[in-house]
């Protein structure tokens, strides 16, 4: 199965950086950000795993408690502002 690609924007400084980096270690530049952001991710895993956890404990499976990590927003300060409506 091909592999699916996907355009990235970044600013010119950071195309830029890429650009250098990828003609100094003569590789593409798409094969240099991929490789970048998995070493990138594979760094801050703990990080990334603690945030997920975290946010699985916050819902409970309600459309408040969702509204709620969305907005920042306490389910009680939803409340007084009127609540949301379960569907």
């Amino acid at each position: 199965m091909a592999a699916q690609t996907a355009p990235v924007k970044v600013d010119e400084a950071t195309h830029t950086l890429l650009a250098h980096g990828a003609a100094a270690l003569r590789m593409t530049q798409k094969d240099l950000l991929a490789e970048a952001v998995r070493e990138y991710l594979t760094a801050r895993r703990d990080q990334i795993n603690a945030a997920l956890q975290e946010a699985m404990s916050i819902l409970d499976g309600t459309a408040s408690s969702r509204v709620a990590t969305l907005t920042g927003l306490s389910t009680e300060r939803l409340a007084e502002l009127g609540g949301v409506r379960e569907q």
